[in-house]
């Protein structure tokens, strides 16, 4: 019997263009494919170890590590110490994964919010568009980027051990509210006349994981670009070598994958500015090949969990997901571009500066400007 989530990512594998050069979703979501028949069904996710997560207190740590996230990610913006709505994680692709649990209210425990240990495999997939090396290692990687604020908590727990990773580097990257990757010039990001982009780091950071296998990024609720869901890339490193200005060599590569968020929530970060200018095609979780081929194995679930930090969708989002990885892995991916201490530098086979194959309209504003190292 074919799925429905089957015929969903057929029909997006038959309608997608590649929305930047060098990168066609259709091969992405192929090689996903590929990757899940591969890889046998104890290591596609951690549900199997959930009973031993809690016997080694992971989860109840987690509980309390996020519910201080969330404290001190309200006062830095004058918000009250509030509760606010979960997500219900019950099925990836509804359309709005809040929970229909009329007792959710502002008065709901934290122990609810944060009790769902969020314990799936995000899994290898092909690294997508425009992964830079030479990154800073930072946690805030906002710049002067206007959105949505999102404080967003990854954890790394390896699969076959089920204990956290510490000393795990994650390179975490996304585009711009309207649709705009930093560092590149290309057909399809932006506007590809505007050379200075190369120079740009915005949205782009790499932070170390702790004891607990956690790393924590501040930015923007990605937006979105022709024939791709809103969502985030990351890269686990580890073996690196630490620069002297603030970057890292890539080491070696143990996963790659994507985050998404539920579209109850991206329909109201869409509605606001800057996401409102952009006149790309918006491509929903259901449209996604990438996520559709995701969501079609059976214990797979990259949308993160997630609460609005406040009353309004401005006050920001507090996210969170815990992904099993294969610690024995090592790969090898092909940057787009460097960025070094004189600047950026595209790869000659990223099909960038104007040339190669573009699919978005490329309305997008970088409205960013060459970063100095961060102190």
């Amino acid at each position: 019997m074919v799925s429905f989530r089957t015929i969903i990512a057929s029909m997006a594998l038959t309608s997608l263009v590649a929305a930047h050069p060098g990168h066609d979703p259709r091969e992405e979501a192929l090689e996903r494919r590929s990757y899940y028949d591969s890889v046998p069904p104890i290591k596609r996710s951690l549900n199997h170890r959930e009973a031993k997560i809690k016997a080694r207190g992971l989860e109840q740590r987690s509980l309390a590590r996020r519910e201080a996230l969330a404290t001190n990610a309200r006062q830095k913006r004058g918000l009250a110490n509030q509760r606010a709505e979960k997500r219900d994680a019950a099925s990836v692709l509804n359309t709005t994964h809040l929970s229909n649990d009329t007792s959710i209210n502002m008065d709901v425990t934290e122990d609810y919010l944060f009790g769902n240990g969020s314990c799936i495999l995000v899994p290898e997939v092909t690294q997508g568009p425009y992964y830079v090396e030479g990154e800073y290692i930072r946690k805030n990687i906002t710049e002067d980027q206007e959105g949505i604020p999102l404080t967003l908590e990854i954890q790394v727990i390896d699969v076959n051990t089920c204990e956290p990773v510490p000393d795990v580097y994650i390179d975490f990257w996304h585009c711009n509210a309207t649709g705009v990757y930093s560092a590149i010039v290309a057909n399809g990001n932006g506007d590809s006349s505007d050379t200075a982009n190369v120079n740009t780091t915005f949205l782009r950071g790499i932070a170390e994981t702790d004891t607990e296998g956690v790393a924590t990024f501040e930015s923007i609720v990605p937006g979105h670009y022709t024939s791709r869901a809103n969502h985030v890339h990351i890269i686990t490193h580890t073996k690196t070598t630490l620069y002297v200005n603030g970057t890292m060599s890539p080491g070696s590569i143990q996963h790659v994958g994507q985050l998404f968020f539920d579209m109850s929530l991206l329909k109201q970060v869409e509605a606001t500015y800057p996401y409102n200018t952009n006149t790309q095609d918006w491509t929903t979780n259901a449209e996604d090949s990438s996520l559709a081929e995701e969501t079609a194995t059976d214990g797979v679930d990259p949308v993160v969990e997630y609460i609005l930090l406040g009353e309004d969708i401005s006050d920001g989002v507090l996210a969170w997901i815990s992904m099993g990885v294969d610690m024995t892995n090592n790969q090898t991916v092909s940057p787009a571009g460097n960025y070094y201490r004189t600047g950026g530098v595209m790869d000659e086979s990223s099909g960038g500066m104007g040339s190669g194959m573009g699919g978005g309209a490329g309305n997008g504003t970088a409205n960013g400007t060459a970063s100095a190292p961060p102190s």
